[in-house]
């Protein structure tokens, strides 16, 4: 026994020393893997970047800011007359009418799932929103191409046409004539696309609201509107702009929905019933036949969703910073 003693004394150090050199070179490698994957996206999305002002350069030198606001695109003209002007309106006046729609609607359900809904009947809701997650945004568009256009042209369209007609400024925004295509179509569609993303996180923003914050306020006799109001709603207004910004991300760069149901028109019109179309569907329907200055444009409109986008989130980002900051005050 004294033997073996000293024999494990002696192995000891030595094992040890291994063992601790083991690890050493584990988290060693484990920290450059890590650092390689982060850097890896950062080059990832500067590659994106340079590959789109590359291929965006022809454009950009042939017609410099005019692009921005010059309506016309007629790439079989000689020479070829491109603008951005109705991609973007498009874009934006899609994805804020989606918004307008989304956010009350999607609000009203996590509301009603994490404080009203009985509890037998909240797994079925949830299941439903996950579903419309789920499914594709091709199947959103045929269905919106099929069903709800000539649903919305045959019934919603000629009522909200008749009922504005003649009054200033909303005559204008929903006059006709009706259509099976058009921006409201689109909107729509873009409203039930981000619906899930916007409930999804309010219901998970909600339920990290203490308890016992909310029956402080039902204690001193407030209704579940107000508890709601002045207490759930500020204590996860972070949270929830998130998620809304997280869906108007998704409602800018949709692409395959959009492009089944607004009509691929360049054109600029008032009202919300006319067709139009948005930087990303202009981009799926004629990129593949593109070739020279006109897919040079196409990729100058890719770059400017980019840019959208980007600064969509970053003031996302600074609104929540001030949010946070105001509330650690």
């Amino acid at each position: 026994m004294a033997v073996e003693s000293d024999v494990m004394e002696a192995a000891g150090p030595y094992d040890r020393a291994r063992a601790l050199s083991a690890f050493k070179l584990g988290d060693i490698t484990f920290y450059w893997i890590t650092r390689a994957c982060a850097i890896s996206v950062l080059l990832i999305l500067g590659g994106i970047i340079i590959s789109l002002v590359v291929g965006a350069w022809p454009a950009i030198r042939e017609y410099g800011l005019a692009f921005l606001w010059t309506q016309r695109w007629a790439p079989s003209a000689d020479p070829p007359v491109l603008g951005a002007l109705g991609p973007i309106y498009g874009t934006l006046i899609t994805s804020v009418i989606a918004m307008m729609i989304a956010i009350p609607v999607g609000l009203g359900i996590a509301v009603f799932l994490t404080e009203i809904c009985p509890l037998w009947l909240r797994r079925p809701i949830g299941l439903a929103i996950e579903l419309l997650a789920g499914i594709p945004s091709i199947i959103y568009g045929m269905w919106g191409f099929f069903v709800l256009g000539p649903f919305l042209a045959n019934t919603f369209q000629p009522f909200m046409i008749s009922v504005f007609d003649g009054v200033p400024v909303l005559g204008t925004i929903f006059a006709g004539p009706p259509s099976y295509l058009s921006l409201f179509n689109a909107s729509l569609i873009l409203a039930i696309m981000v619906l899930p993303f916007i409930t999804s996180i309010s219901v998970d923003v909600f339920k990290t609201v203490p308890p016992v914050l909310k029956e402080a306020a039902y204690g001193v006799g407030c209704t579940t509107w107000e508890v709601v109001r002045n207490v759930v709603i500020p204590y996860t207004r972070v949270g929830v702009i998130g998620g809304v910004m997280l869906a108007l991300g998704r409602a800018l760069g949709e692409t395959m929905a959009v492009t089944f149901i607004i009509g691929n028109s360049f054109k600029i019109q008032s009202s919300i019933f006319a067709p139009g179309t948005t930087i990303s569907a202009a981009i799926a329907s004629e990129f593949a036949e593109s070739d020279g200055l006109h897919q040079s444009g196409l990729i100058l409109l890719g770059l400017l969703l980019f840019v959208l986008t980007f600064f969509v989130l970053a003031a996302a980002r600074l609104m929540l910073l001030r949010l946070e900051k105001k509330a650690g005050n």
